[in-house]
């Protein structure tokens, strides 16, 4: 929702699109100014990794094949060619 009204918040300004979206623009303040939580700085990290599974893969693997893949990775299983 943040990312929406930072879009467009010089078009329309922030409260109008409050007022329309039924929030409190202190909401999206709050949350504008808020750290990120540990999830998403997790999140951030993992991207590159996930990225190259995907790409190495000539972009097939969905998210369940992306995430077993950097499970056998992380538990070193991948270099040996044994089952997760």
């Amino acid at each position: 929702m943040t990312r929406y009204i930072d879009a467009h918040k010089d078009q329309f300004g922030v409260e109008p699109i409050c007022r329309v979206l039924e929030i409190a623009p202190s909401t999206y303040y709050a949350a504008a100014t808020r750290p990120p939580c540990t999830r998403q700085i997790g999140d951030e990290a993992l991207k590159p990794e996930v990225t190259c599974v995907h790409e190495d893969n000539f972009g097939v693997y969905g998210a369940h094949k992306v995430w077993r893949q950097l499970n056998r990775e992380a538990s070193g299983s991948a270099a040996t060619g044994s089952a997760a």
